[in-house]
């Protein structure tokens, strides 16, 4: 499985939210609204979620393993900090 697009839509506003993400698989599937979060350890991403009857939120797609978890959030992260630091656009990223 490679990953063949990453899409980062920068947001506005202040917060700990900085982007969300679509990333595509073998060019033939996409997972939208992964979340890039600043969090007290640096920047992680946060898979698609929902929230449940009971009040907590779970993921809707997600990596099974933590090998596939840390390759989709380096990648991203690479992409989302390179673009970021040459002072690119960040919404026009692919």
């Amino acid at each position: 499985m490679q990953i063949t697009d990453i899409r980062i839509r920068e947001i506005a506003k202040e917060g700990k939210m900085k982007a969300v993400v679509s990333i595509t698989f073998d060019e033939s599937f996409v997972v939208h609204d992964i979340k890039i979060i600043e969090g007290e350890k640096g920047l992680f991403i946060a898979m698609p979620s929902r929230k449940a009857s009971d009040g907590e939120y779970r993921d809707i797609a997600h990596p099974i393993n933590a090998e596939t978890r840390k390759v989709i959030q380096d990648r991203i992260l690479q992409e989302y900090e390179q673009k970021s630091a040459a002072g690119n656009d960040i919404n026009s990223l692919v």
